[in-house]
């Protein structure tokens, strides 16, 4: 069973900066495509950024230039590193482990979520 542990959520300061983790267990980390998603109170979640097995990076036009997803695979943890907070980046941040097997099969994980508050 594949289990994604999101930390680093919390509270910070209007132009502050939070570093999100998820470690991911259960399984060979390095072949999953992985995702930052959030969802703000009543809405849908959205995309905040996403990295690929082989390492190619895309964000949210709202997150450009302030955030940054990484991975380390030796370590099976993803990173959000945030930066320039701002209060309308307050949410709850979700990890996302994701592959299209050989076979066409759709693999999908999710972690539990992570608070971020941003406070003016």
């Amino acid at each position: 069973q594949v289990q994604l542990v999101e930390s680093g959520g919390g509270l910070a300061q209007l132009g502050g900066s939070l570093r999100l983790s998820c470690a991911v267990s259960g399984s060979i980390f390095s072949i999953y495509d992985m995702a930052w998603y959030r969802q703000h109170p009543g809405k849908e979640r959205e995309l905040v950024a996403t990295i690929t097995s082989g390492g190619f990076t895309n964000y949210a036009e709202s997150v450009k230039g302030r955030f940054t997803i990484s991975r380390d695979n030796a370590k099976n943890t993803v990173y959000l590193q945030m930066n320039s907070l701002k209060p309308e980046d307050t949410a709850v941040y979700y990890c996302h482990a994701y592959r299209t097997t050989s076979y066409g099969k759709y693999d999908s994980y999710w972690g539990q979520g992570t608070q971020v508050t941003v406070s003016s």
